[in-house]
């Protein structure tokens, strides 16, 4: 199953971590693994390519971590966006992908 864990603080997302794999085919053919793979990617460059927004990003280990340091309307948009999408791909494929919301300070 993929995670994908938001961080929310003072009520606006400002960033996500998201890891494993959605089981649904072995690797290199799963779609859920790619669509999840693909719209991360895009939400990342978006923030800190597209907008310019600092940011703190890796990957290492079959995980990928975002963290907006100073969440604006922009980068909320996005994260939320992201968010939403994700949904929708586990709406389309149960049991693939778990979301939740961690709350912490910046």
């Amino acid at each position: 199953m993929i995670h994908a864990v938001f961080f929310e603080s003072d009520g606006k997302l400002s960033g996500f971590r998201i890891s494993g794999h959605s089981g649904y085919a072995e690797n290199g053919k799963d779609i859920v693994c790619s669509a999840v793979s693909s719209a991360v990617q895009f939400a990342s460059n978006l923030i800190t390519d597209g907008f310019f927004i600092s940011a703190d990003v890796w990957a290492k280990d079959n995980a990928i971590e975002c963290r907006v340091r100073k969440p604006d309307e922009n980068s909320t948009a996005i994260l939320e966006m992201l968010r939403t999408h994700l949904e929708s791909i586990s709406e389309d494929f149960p049991k693939t992908i778990k979301i939740t919301i961690r709350r912490c300070n910046l």
